[in-house]
């Protein structure tokens, strides 16, 4: 496999469901800062220690868990410049999974 092309870099994901984030990944690829930046989550931010897997040239697997209970899985195609994300949080009413859908922008 090749090189962790996303590593260094930072990038704008705007998610189908309004929320956008800024993220930003550490040059040794094993940290992601995110920041967002519009929809209900606007200002939440957090550095989170990435499990990373190269499925194919360019095609990237990444899973995290944040302080606030929540798992975040994305699939980041950076030849297409796309994401399919899939996270799970506590509500209420319990755990809620969801699948996204993302478009990607080199900031």
């Amino acid at each position: 496999m090749s090189e962790l092309t996303y590593a260094g870099k930072t990038f704008v994901l705007r998610v189908d469901n309004g929320v956008v984030f800024r993220n930003t990944y550490a040059a040794d690829g094993t940290t992601l800062h995110y920041e967002a930046t519009e929809g209900p989550t606007k200002g939440s931010e957090e550095t989170v220690t990435l499990h990373t897997a190269e499925v194919a040239p360019g095609l990237f697997m990444l899973g995290w868990a944040e302080t606030s209970g929540m798992t975040v899985t994305h699939l980041m195609n950076l030849n297409a410049l796309t994401v399919h994300a899939f996270w799970t949080y506590e509500t209420g009413d319990g755990r809620v999974a969801e699948l996204h859908t993302g478009t990607l922008e080199p900031a």
